[in-house]
């Protein structure tokens, strides 16, 4: 694993737990995850499975350490590995799509996977019943649509930003 990728990873998924964190909740304490975005930014960057992984078990993580949904520390440790696995097959499977297009795919099919495999997680433990496909039309469905339009509008800032990062590190005979 590339050591650099993944402080740079972490630095992004440090971003969007800060910006998860003041992030009002909307509907029984749930709110859009920010730092689902940025693990999907990181994994749009084309990150090896092995990167993939820790991306998305240090995501289950940090969201569990700050979650206040009943059955969230459960329902994060579960989702997240899971849906980086998706997102990651999705780059793949639509590798030429255009940058936006595949942003807002990845975005928006990684937050409806994320979600219902966190409240699928978090019912294991805690007696949702039949709020489930209430909390998905409620939470899910518009946190999807939040997560695609920032992932999107902020894909391109972080790739030029990383970018920028990494070409400063190379030594001068590697740029030319």
């Amino acid at each position: 694993m590339r050591f650099r990728s993944l402080l740079q990873a972490a630095i992004l998924l440090a971003v969007g737990l800060v910006v998860h964190q003041v992030t009002p909740p909307i509907l029984f304490g749930m709110k859009p995850d920010f730092l689902l975005g940025m693990m999907f930014i990181i994994i749009l960057m084309e990150p090896t499975p092995q990167e993939v992984l820790v991306v998305g078990l240090l995501s289950g993580i940090l969201t569990a350490l700050t979650t206040s949904f009943p059955g969230g520390q459960f329902g994060n440790m579960v989702d997240k590995p899971v849906t980086a696995f998706v997102a990651y097959g999705l780059t793949l499977l639509i590798k030429k799509a255009p940058r936006p297009v595949k942003a807002a795919v990845v975005s928006f099919v990684g937050t409806i996977v994320s979600g219902a495999t966190f409240l699928a997680a978090a019912s294991l433990v805690t007696d949702l019943g039949k709020t489930i496909p209430s909390l998905l039309l409620a939470v899910v469905l518009p946190a999807a649509v939040i997560n695609m339009i920032s992932v999107v509008l902020l894909y391109p800032v972080t790739e030029a930003v990383v970018g920028s990062v990494r070409r400063r590190g190379e030594s001068p005979d590697a740029v030319k």
